[in-house]
């Protein structure tokens, strides 16, 4: 016989896991490379929207601790990721239009860009100095998380905080409809990927729903990082149109990030539309309202 009841997925093992596993990747050798970074950035942004759906429980001086270590960790990590990700990017342009990048052979931010680099740059001092840092917040994160109480956690609390992330990501796409500024667009993101790890608490109420709920969330989620990573490849370059003021080449090699820009949102937009809409309650797309432990 079927028990009568569903349990949720408790937060306190799934955010103790993601803490040891970012210490483990970051010792499997002396310096991190591309895939442990990325990896330990995914596994602090999953870690800080665990928290942020316990907030209404938790006592606020653990609470601010913790979000402000993983957010530390992130931070520092940041730029290991972003040099990486641009070169590999504008290196797939750089096959697509070999003509443009040849006209701007000369261009020195363009070719810095280009240039292969290890994936962590800095001195060795430095870099010991960061990655102990880092470890000593992740210590000191899972010893907090370690001796709080999380096994009571009311599920229909769970739900309201799950219920405030819809209702910001929904005012958040709205405003990006009608105004797609970078950044923006890169709010969007980041409350939507909250939203997304936050889900997978509540995956056991109705499995195949909120499966699908996060295929299509993390679809979203990743074009929204295209477009972000373009975006800030065009900062980097520091390109701006003013008539007759560039070389045609760089306005033409502009053109087509904007074109692969609007290639990414082309595939944002309806699946946000479905999950975001004007009226859209969370009850709807999640089909359950009522939690039982």
């Amino acid at each position: 016989m079927e028990p009568d009841y569903v349990k949720l997925k408790e937060i306190k093992p799934a955010l103790s896991g993601f803490i040891r596993a970012s210490r483990a990747l970051l010792k499997r050798s002396e310096l991190p490379d591309e895939k442990a970074i990325h990896d330990v950035r995914v596994l602090m942004k999953k870690s800080r929207a665990l928290v942020k759906l316990t907030i209404s429980q938790q006592d606020n001086i653990y609470f601010d601790r913790n979000i402000s270590s993983l957010k530390e960790v992130g931070t520092i990590m940041c730029s290991w990721r972003e040099t990486s990700v641009q070169r590999k990017l504008l290196k797939s342009f750089q096959r697509k239009y070999p003509d443009i990048f040849f006209q701007l052979r000369e261009n020195s931010r363009l070719t810095h860009l280009l240039e292969k680099n290890e994936p962590v740059t800095g001195s060795p001092e430095e870099l010991k100095i960061a990655l102990e840092k880092i470890d000593d917040l992740l210590s000191k994160t899972n010893y907090r998380v370690r001796f709080q109480s999380m096994k009571s956690a009311d599920p229909q609390l769970l739900l309201k905080e799950l219920d405030k992330s819809f209702t910001m990501i929904k005012d958040i796409y709205l405003l990006c409809r009608n105004n797609s500024k970078p950044a923006l667009m890169h709010k969007f993101r980041k409350k939507a990927k909250d939203f997304l790890y936050q889900l997978v608490i509540f995956r056991p109420l109705n499995p195949p729903v909120v499966k699908a709920l996060e295929k299509k969330l993390d679809s979203m989620t990743q074009n929204l990082g295209k477009f972000n990573d373009l975006t800030q490849i065009i900062k980097a370059l520091g390109y701006s149109y003013r008539e007759g003021s560039n070389m045609p080449a760089m306005d033409e090699l502009a053109v087509k990030f904007r074109e692969a820009q609007d290639k990414h949102l082309s595939k944002v937009w309806p699946a946000a539309y479905q999950v975001f809409c004007p009226g859209q309650k969370l009850v709807n797309i999640l089909g359950f309202k009522l939690l039982v432990i």
